[in-house]
């Protein structure tokens, strides 16, 4: 353990100790996290050969830990490489360090990297591509051969049609005529059959070659396919008993079924190895991002963020699952359904209010939403109750819900026109420049890191523009931020998120945007005001519900 059980500078004092280990996807750090974040990068900025690397954007780790004679200390990791390696003797090693110059792996990846280049070779060879240069200037005669024969074939038989329309034509006349009609379409069949044949000559000298590549891209795939099979094998986890998983076992009852590329090479899931290889007790984590974000991305310098979904969730749900884990916020969504208030109702229709922390219509994560909650709770439990539309887990506020399919399909067009009009309050976790002002840059989800969307130019990326207005600035928890009016243009996943938080948007991320900002007690959204042309009566509908933030 030598150099990477690193002791508090100052000792850590009275700090309480958590109760629980916090959930790794929805947390607020701790303070003794925050302080070993402190002194990570405090190591980090000292070293030069890691600094472009580190200024270009990368994601640390820390984990507070109890050694065995009651010492709290914390261990550091980094995701991926730095500087090109696994090891360094400040942070903790890799799961499994694969990048051993002489080992299997770099080996059999030097085979491949061989075959690849030999692929090339042959495809970039006098031989081959002058094998295949013949080959398609004997297609080219071929065609232009045949394409001739057949206009004069056209060309005669325009003629027979002349003659024979002319009339007076004699049987021994017509019979050559239907002579010389079956002559020219012989001599085409002969004349295809064999072009085909010198063609073919040609294309079996290409093939050689073709056939080589094909058996090397084979053999690439084969070996490829493999060498990554031994990785998944190789990287193995443990829990917090000494159960024992590997990559292959822990991704088996997936959906993707498969581990996704860089599996097990996250902080997380290091930090929590070397802890339960060397008989250390986790007591708090946290991951951090350090330097730029990535183009698209929304990660800020110093910002705690939760741990990836697709790579480490079904990894770390097994190194966690026998320790006592707080539960995430999603885990937890129905704890503020008692706070749902109904602020309009008809007949038709109803607005209710929204507690963050709750889902919009039932999902994968659990917990009680709206829609459930209204069904259980309004005697609504045999009627059509429908949200028409959705407001993020973490964002409070108004949702319009339909007590018949004809309202409810009524409302998705208005939606769907951009009739609707919405107004979010939000608390900014800084000071912006302007008053007001347009923000538009598409989104589309980031798959490697659901639920994060990500700004995106590209065709995947969808149209998303917001109006904002300044209110006040303010002070909250000792430090200055801005109160702001956003109208939504488009109803994107995370539109005023991302708008709020990207760097070409307003570059100041909303209060508790544990996504895009710091994590905070809850999320400083709230959907304020909604104006909708009633389904049923025709008349405008402006529901107002402030925000208590």
């Amino acid at each position: 353990m030598a150099g990477k059980f690193h002791l508090f500078d100052g000792g850590i004092g009275e700090v309480a100790l958590p109760e629980r280990f916090n959930n790794p996807f929805s947390y607020v750090p701790h303070s003794l996290c925050v302080r070993a974040a402190e002194e990570v990068r405090r190591v980090v900025v000292r070293n030069y050969a890691w600094s472009c690397e580190v200024a270009a954007g990368k994601m640390f780790g820390v984990l507070v830990v109890r050694d065995a004679c009651g010492q709290i200390g914390f261990l550091a990791a980094f995701s991926g490489l730095l500087g090109g390696c696994n090891e360094h003797g400040y942070f903790v090693p890799a799961v499994f360090d694969f990048l051993a110059p002489n080992g299997y792996f770099k080996c059999e990846e030097r085979e491949i990297s061989y075959i690849n280049s030999e692929i090339l070779r042959l495809r970039g060879s006098e031989e081959y591509l002058s094998a295949l240069s013949d080959f398609e200037r004997v297609e080219r005669e071929r065609d232009e051969a045949l394409a001739a024969e057949r206009e004069a074939m056209r060309a005669g038989k325009a003629a027979r049609e002349e003659r024979r329309a002319a009339g007076n034509l004699s049987p021994e006349e017509e019979a050559q005529l239907l002579n010389e009609s079956r002559f020219a379409k012989a001599e085409y069949k002969r004349n295809v059959k064999r072009w085909d044949e010198r063609v073919a000559l040609f294309k079996a000298a290409v093939a050689v070659y073709d056939e080589k590549i094909a058996a090397m891209r084979a053999e690439r795939k084969r070996r490829s396919a493999a060498l990554q099979q031994w990785l998944f094998d190789n990287f193995v986890f443990l829990d917090s008993e000494g159960e024992r998983r590997s990559l292959s076992q822990i991704f088996a009852d997936t959906a993707q079924g498969v581990p996704p590329a860089g599996a097990g090479e996250c902080a997380a899931p290091k930090l929590l190895q070397y802890a339960f290889l060397n008989g250390l007790s986790p007591l708090a984590m946290a991951e951090f991002w350090l330097g730029e974000s990535r183009v698209g991305e929304v990660r800020r310098d110093g910002c705690f963020y939760g741990s990836c979904i697709s790579k480490c969730k079904p990894i770390l749900s097994f190194m966690l699952g026998k320790m006592d884990v707080e539960p995430s916020s999603q885990e937890s969504a129905s704890l503020g359904a008692e706070n749902i208030k109904i602020l309009y109702e008809d007949d038709s229709l109803m607005v209710v209010n929204k507690p963050s922390g709750m889902l919009s219509v039932p999902g994968r994560v659990g917990g009680t939403s709206v829609e459930e909650y209204l069904q259980c709770n309004y005697n609504y439990l045999d009627c059509f109750i429908h949200v028409a539309h959705r407001l993020d887990m973490a964002t409070s506020g108004l949702l319009l819900v339909a007590k018949s399919l004809d309202v409810f399909s009524a409302l998705q067009r208005e939606f769907a026109a951009r009739r609707v009009k919405k107004r979010y309050a939000a608390l900014l976790d800084g000071v912006i420049a302007a008053n007001e002002g347009e923000i538009s840059l598409p989104l589309s989800a980031d798959y490697d890191n659901r639920p994060r969307q990500k700004v995106d130019f590209s065709k995947r990326g969808k149209e998303a523009v917001t109006r904002y207005e300044t209110i006040e600035v303010v002070e909250y928890e000792g430090r200055v931020c801005t109160r702001v009016a956003f109208y939504p243009l488009t109803g994107r996943t995370h539109q005023l998120r991302v708008h709020a938080a990207y760097v070409a948007g307003l570059n100041t991320p909303i209060v508790g945007d544990e996504l895009y900002g710091s994590p905070d007690k809850r999320l400083m959204l709230h959907a304020d005001r909604v104006e909708f042309t009633h389904p049923v009566t025709g008349e405008v509908v402006a529901i107002e519900c402030p925000a208590e933030f």
